[in-house]
């Protein structure tokens, strides 16, 4: 029994991502040398021989933001005329394989609110503190964000997220009542930078400040998934091999 995934896609370059400016509520489109690799990383990633098979996405969750949903619409990924919840940002938008998914909107994946270091690179962010003279050197994980989230806040959206996608798609494919015995739950997620590397510690059950500081790269894909097809056992999958279909 195959067991269910998260497959998490970071959104294309922007001018932000290239600069290192910290970019969340910003709403900035993508370049267009990320337009070109999220089309690339959307033909090697997506087909029903590849890692994300189309047909085998139960849910898909995108963030509010247009580089997120720009991003996703690039993915090789085929929906029928109006099952977007936003209109198109660009041409060719959701062209490519069959996927018969929802695709949700949540607030709970957007990226984390920088608050007064929105648009600042991490350099300028020391060097303000310094100036302020807050002691350290700055860490989100630890010290979040004056005047947007904090690692609770974070925390806490996320928590709620992952409990939805575990009760709602992958319990009852791991304990075998879901109706549909060929469903396999997995859900793909398009979103940011630092949510998703904060998913991936929260989803292994790890607090924001414990660390690895995972990394993902713009138009980037990771996995989670679990060991021994448990629930309990949550787990961050390092390498995933393409679909074959049973000759």
């Amino acid at each position: 029994m195959p067991t269910p995934k998260v497959f998490i896609v970071r959104h294309g370059e922007t001018e932000w991502s290239l600069s290192g400016k910290h970019t969340g509520r910003t709403d900035i489109p993508l370049t267009a040398n990320g337009e070109k690799r999220v089309l690339a990383t959307g033909k090697a990633m997506v087909g029903e021989d590849r890692l994300i098979v189309p047909s085998k996405l139960a849910h898909i969750y995108v963030s509010p933001r247009k580089r997120a949903q720009r991003t996703f619409e690039l993915l090789n990924l085929g929906l029928p005329d109006g099952a977007l919840p936003w209109n198109p940002h660009g041409d060719n938008s959701c062209r490519g394989i069959r996927c018969a998914a929802a695709v949700q909107v949540t607030d709970d994946i957007q990226e984390w609110d920088y608050g007064d270091y929105e648009g600042v690179t991490s350099p300028e962010i020391r060097k303000l503190r310094a100036d302020q003279g807050l002691p350290g050197r700055w860490d989100i994980w630890q010290d979040g964000c004056p005047g947007g989230e904090s690692p609770k806040d974070v925390t806490e959206r996320l928590d709620r997220l992952i409990h939805e996608i575990r009760e709602t798609y992958h319990r009852p494919v791991l304990e075998k009542t879901h109706p549909d015995p060929a469903e396999t739950g997995n859900v793909l997620i398009v979103a940011h930078g630092h949510i998703l590397r904060a998913l991936a510690l929260r989803w292994s059950g790890r607090p924001l400040d414990a660390g690895p500081t995972f990394l993902l790269e713009a138009g980037g894909v990771g996995t989670l998934s679990y060991e021994h097809h448990s629930l309990d056992e949550p787990a961050v999958l390092l390498g995933g091999a393409f679909h074959v279909g049973d000759e």
